[in-house]
């Protein structure tokens, strides 16, 4: 048995732990292991595109995140940072609760992909999150920076998975309803959604409190 393909894991655990590019990290390392296990380049790429072309619906998703880093290299992040540095009653958790109650919304109704960690809390809201905290408490420790940071992505996560049970068309909706199609119990998909509705509400009650409460955290530790 070819051991020598598995050097592809090792490389994408150096590449993320030296912090490379994530895209070159993955690809380099899936081109390492097509040559190790013995294909020649040109059924590397053409692999590439089978996949790519299998599963294009998916992966068109993933065309947007060149066009991501090219704005952050020309000053994305800064220009978000800027323009929340223009509002004076801006504050972080106000800001995040706006973009948890966007993201409820908009998974709701089926469109997953109009934000993530990667489209959006990297290069626009945890800058934004952090502009509007040091423009009302100064700069900030590297601490209470990496709070503000976790708790912006955290708000993406509660937003997103508690927003997309509503849509009825997805994969956690069709298992539920296989499953308890196994125990007799016959429900249909848009059954399921509306009874995610009230767990929404709850999800958005709950962290959008943490998320005031983190005001408060910030005020405390600025005194």
């Amino acid at each position: 048995m070819n051991y020598w393909p598995l050097l592809g894991i090792l490389l994408v655990v150096a590449g993320f732990a030296l912090r490379l590019n994530p895209m070159l990290v993955v690809t380099v390392a899936a081109l390492a292991t097509g040559l190790l296990a013995g294909l020649d380049p040109l059924a590397v790429i053409a692999t590439f595109g089978k996949a790519f072309n299998d599963n294009r619906i998916i992966a068109i998703v993933w065309i947007v995140l060149p066009v991501i880093g090219m704005l952050e290299r020309f000053g994305l992040q800064q220009r978000a940072a800027t323009l929340i540095r223009s509002m004076r009653k801006a504050t972080t958790g106000k800001l995040l609760l706006l973009y948890l109650g966007y993201r409820q919304l908009t998974a709701a109704i089926g469109l997953h992909s109009t934000a993530g960690q990667a489209q959006t809390v990297r290069p626009l809201v945890a800058p934004m999150a952090l502009a509007a905290a040091e423009m009302e408490h100064g700069e900030l420790d590297e601490e209470t920076a990496e709070t503000v940071k976790e708790m912006a992505a955290a708000t993406d996560n509660v937003g997103l998975f508690f927003g997309e049970d509503i849509f009825f068309a997805i994969g956690s909706i069709v298992l539920i309803q296989a499953t308890l199609a196994t125990y007799g119990i016959d429900l249909a998909p848009l059954q399921l959604a509306v009874w995610a509705i009230p767990t929404a509400i709850l999800a958005f009650l709950i962290h959008g409190a943490r998320l005031l409460l983190l005001d408060r955290r910030l005020r405390r530790s600025a005194k």
